[in-house]
């Protein structure tokens, strides 16, 4: 199969409605190391809380409205009633690789296996999501008020030894993608047309049975791959 315009990923996300210690209901606040992703909102209503080096902002978000941002945005999606999103990930197959860190407080962050222990969902998924996202809620309120350097520096620490298998992923997905793209304009300017002798129709039938994601109940559709070259 044909792997989606550009090697991003695409999922349907239906926003948890659990109220959290602060009275707001939403997901679990997190970031992405080397991802960036985008919102489509197709129902409800609510908001993405973010948190940069240049500081905290909270967006609206509304039925046609698409917002989006770059590696080192903590988000926390908040819903204010039935909001669902579709959401696009860059350098498909990278989250899905581990590429997010929870804000958890700065205990957890420093041990990796109290992290892995906070992180992974066992037991009633339910219960066990909504507690990893109570924890990361306690620990992205504190890095509100400071301390996001020393995230960043944790955040790489816990990452580290995946980086290597990211690679692979990134240059077998997106960069295969985007060079394909290089090697037919080459050929279109040499009057090569072969190419487009290979026109197909993919489709992606909408996964029947959700996960229980970081912000909420999760359709991730397959990710084809593009084949690897012979080498």
């Amino acid at each position: 199969m044909t792997p989606l315009p550009g090697g991003v990923g695409i999922s349907g996300l239906t926003v948890y409605d659990w109220e959290a210690a602060d009275g707001l209901c939403g997901g679990t606040p997190h970031m992405h190391l080397v991802c960036s992703e985008a919102y489509v909102v197709i129902g409800g209503e609510g908001s993405v809380q973010t948190l940069t080096t240049s500081g905290f902002a909270d967006t609206p978000l509304r039925p046609g409205d698409v917002v989006w941002f770059t590696p080192g945005t903590i988000h926390r999606l908040v819903n204010a009633g039935g909001l669902r999103l579709v959401v696009l990930m860059q350098n498909s197959g990278l989250p899905e690789a581990g590429d997010a860190v929870f804000t958890f407080p700065a205990p957890v962050l420093a041990d990796p296996d109290a992290y892995q222990a906070a992180a992974v969902l066992t037991g009633d998924h339910a219960a066990a999501a909504r507690h990893r996202r109570d924890l990361a809620l306690q620990g992205f309120l504190a890095l509100r008020e400071g301390g996001l350097r020393e995230f960043h520096e944790a955040a790489r620490r816990l990452k580290g030894d995946l980086l290597d298998a990211w690679w692979i992923r990134w240059r077998d997905g997106p960069l295969a993608a985007a060079l394909t793209t290089g090697c037919q304009l080459d050929a279109l300017r040499n009057g090569d047309l072969s190419h487009l002798d290979h026109g197909e129709v993919s489709r992606l039938e909408r996964p029947e049975d959700p996960l229980f994601g970081m912000c909420g109940l999760l359709h991730p559709y397959p990710v084809p791959v593009l084949p690897k070259e012979p080498s």
